[in-house]
């Protein structure tokens, strides 16, 4: 199939509703909530528990090759994973070689098949959740597997969840196109598939399960993917430790009890120690991703020279190489006395180095190895050094290892509660969480808005997934039917381009549905892609199989969040089968909303039902222009519940500002009405505002044909 230029790649292929495939999507679709996602979250989690067992068997593969056969060092492993000891190096000169070499192989594929694979892969799985859960190239998770194996193999500073996430995340993506899920379910499907992925490889599934749902935003949670965040994470636990064992990574640490309230003061010092270095480690991630960023440099090289930096630190501090849990499970016992007391100090900030070049220059892997790592051997350096003088203090490191190892990542994670469980399942030890909450605590205090992952959004109302619904919840009962209108404008794959153009230039539409010979929707061709066609090319050459539809079932928040997403301002609608029954855009979407709100505004204002909806527009010269919505003095009884700018429905959070020609919509209660009426006219030019039911408010759908302008803007967008 031809491409035209300039076109989107798609994501991955289309494929075709056969019959069988047409029954699943039908079953699929309208299935129950639970029943849908024992059966998803399942699926996705074989793949999590398969995709952790062949990214490990890569990873251990790559390490044994690169750094034990060439450099002569076999890193320390944890004692779930063998429990190998820390030993000497033999050729530690080779180490900048070595791992530069890793960077450059890792960078050259990257670059060459997936750039969107380089870089913390659990950031980038959080991203796809948000903005664009449909859009995961399929070969992004082998790619990232392949490139994480090569960059930790081969000594770089990285986690391995990331790619673990990745794949199973990409499943989930792929999922969501095969089975056409709605935007919500898609989103589900990739957060899934985070938290199954992180919890397989970390042997901790209900911690993995939290993580999904938690790590998404720094002060919220995703609570729909809770429970098929626990299926697929306990199938992925399984599957995996059938084959890697079903031991906690760093053994049974159940000898770190917790029995003196007044050791709560010195975890309460590890807590606020944790969270400064944790504040050191975002600073420095982040200022060495944007340095590395501004380098004239090729973007291939920076790994290579990254990794040159990072194998010179190696040679004098092994540890701040590599994932590094073997030389974090010294933390737990009495091995900690035969590493330097410098050693210990100087290792958690080596591996912030080390972590910042590795990732920040493009390599690939994730942070919550890492973070962990350099939480625990914190905790550990810190029991060191007050160890000789300090009464009460625990007789051995492990508590402090594993409250220190909560403490950090956890808050700069902002997933408390998911890195707690993650921490106690992997030293099989929940007897420290009591200590371990005071320290969490008082680390996320200091880190503050502070997050490692840069795609984390504050809590649900910022997110794609829940703005227009939170904001705007009658357009959740509404439905895409409602808004439908035949589009102006239809092709047939073997028509050729010219014919086609000439009718979508006189009809002025951004882009033309395509049918095939029996009448299956097969993607549309973009108006711009005809103009630069061959005239007698075939439509069917020149098809965006990737664009989004939707189901005239759907509800009109999911098509105001696909067209978001997708950064589109209309759709097709199709049938299960994919036929083509109609198309939506904005303006269906704005004229079917303010018609409900018209016929909600006169049910909410019959006898015995308190409240009114009024709409008034910020006229010119209003005192209301200019300011944004949380600095004007709405009464107490009154909510901002829409905002339309032109032709785009704008969700009122506080920052937005009014500008003159702004339609805004306000419920009040009978007592604010009055208030909320003079408050809208507060200057003497502007007229007085209608109430919402008594004044017309919006053309309705009449099941005209799709003007189909491709100025009009996408949802959201003022």
């Amino acid at each position: 199939m031809t491409v035209a230029a300039g076109r989107p790649r798609a994501p991955g292929l289309r494929l075709r509703a056969t019959g069988w495939l047409v029954r699943i999507r039908r079953v699929v679709r309208n299935a129950p909530y639970l029943r849908k996602w024992v059966i998803l979250g399942a699926l996705i989690g074989v793949v999590a528990g398969v995709g952790a067992i062949f990214f490990f068997t890569l990873l251990h593969l790559g390490t044994l090759l690169l750094l034990g056969v060439i450099a002569g060092y076999y890193p320390p492993t944890p004692l779930g994973e063998g429990g190998s000891p820390i030993t000497a190096i033999a050729r530690p000169w080779l180490l900048p070689i070595v791992v530069g070499a890793g960077g450059l192989i890792s960078g050259l594929i990257v670059t060459r098949f997936a750039p969107e694979a380089e870089g913390d892969g659990t950031d980038a799985a959080i991203r796809s959740y948000h903005h664009g859960p449909r859009r995961i190239r399929a070969r992004v998770p082998l790619i990232k597997a392949v490139t994480a194996a090569i960059t930790i193999g081969s000594g770089g500073s990285a986690g391995r969840e990331g790619p673990t996430a990745q794949i199973s995340a990409g499943f989930g993506s792929l999922l969501a196109r095969l089975l056409d899920l709605d935007a919500r379910d898609a989103r589900i499907a990739v957060a899934v598939g985070i938290g199954s992925g992180i919890g397989s490889i970390f042997r901790a599934p209900l911690g993995g399960a939290v993580l999904g749902a938690e790590i998404l935003y720094r002060d919220d949670v995703e609570a729909e993917a809770l429970v098929p965040s626990f299926i697929a994470s306990i199938v992925g636990y399984t599957i995996y430790g059938s084959v890697e064992g079903f031991d906690p990574m760093f053994g049974l640490q159940t000898h770190a009890t917790f029995g003196a309230p007044s050791q709560l003061i010195y975890y309460a010092v590890l807590g606020v120690v944790a969270g400064l270095v944790g504040l050191l480690f975002i600073r420095s991630f982040f200022g060495l991703t944007t340095w590395f960023q501004g380098w004239t440099v090729p973007r291939v090289l920076r790994p290579a020279i990254a990794g040159v930096g990072v194998g010179i630190i190696g040679m004098v501090l092994p540890g701040a190489m590599g994932a590094g849990y073997g030389w974090l499970q010294s933390g737990f016992g009495s091995g900690i006395m035969a590493i330097p007391l410098w050693v210990l100090i100087l290792l958690p900030f080596a591996k912030i180095l080390t972590t910042s070049m590795t990732i920040g220059s493009g390599g690939s892997g994730g942070t919550f190895g890492p973070g962990v790592v350099m939480g625990g051997i914190l905790g550990a350096a810190m029991w060191r050094l007050l160890e000789p003088f300090a009464p009460g203090l625990p007789p051995d490191p492990a508590g402090f290892t594993i409250v220190a190892m909560m403490a950090l990542f956890g808050s700069i994670a902002h997933a408390p509660l998911a890195v707690m469980l993650m921490v106690a399942e992997m030293t099989g030890n929940l007897s420290m969480l009591a200590p371990a909450m005071v320290a969490v605590g008082l680390a996320t205090f200091v880190v503050g808005d502070a997050s490692i992952f840069e795609f984390q959004l504050r809590d649900r109302a910022e997110s794609p997934d829940h703005r227009y619904r939170t904001a705007l919840p009658l357009m959740a009962s509404l439905t895409v039917g409602q808004a439908l209108r035949v589009p102006r404008c239809v092709a047939n794959s073997r028509e050729p381009a010219g014919r086609v153009a000439e009718r979508a230039g006189f009809t002025r539409v951004p882009g033309v549905p395509v049918l095939d010979d029996s009448g299956q929707f097969t993607g549309i061709v973009r108006t711009a892609t005809l103009a630069q066609a061959p005239a007698d090319a075939d439509v069917g050459t020149l098809v965006d199989t990737a664009f989004p539809t939707a189901q005239d079932t759907d509800a009109l928040d999911h098509a105001l969040e696909q067209m978001s997403d997708s950064g589109v301002n209309w759709l097709p609608v199709v049938e299960a089968d994919h036929k083509l029954i109609g198309i939506v855009n904005v303006r269906d979407v704005m004229a079917t909303y303010r018609l409900a709100m018209r016929g909600t505004s006169r049910r909410v204002q019959a006898p015995g039902v308190t409240g009114r909806i009024i709409e008034a527009t910020v006229s010119p010269g209003s005192s209301l222009a200019g300011m944004a919505i949380e600095a004007i003095p709405w009464p107490r009884d009154a909510v901002v519940v829409a905002v339309q700018h032109g032709d785009a429905l704008v969700v009122p959070r506080g920052h937005v500002v009014l500008v003159e020609g702004d339609r805004v919509s306000v419920f009040a209660a009978p007592a604010a009405v009055r208030d909320v009426q003079t408050l809208l006219s507060a200057d003497e030019s502007a007229p007085r505002p209608a109430v919402q039911g008594d004044a017309p408010a919006g053309a309705p759908n009449d099941g005209r044909a799709d003007d189909g302008r491709a100025d009009e803007p996408a949802p959201g967008q003022a």
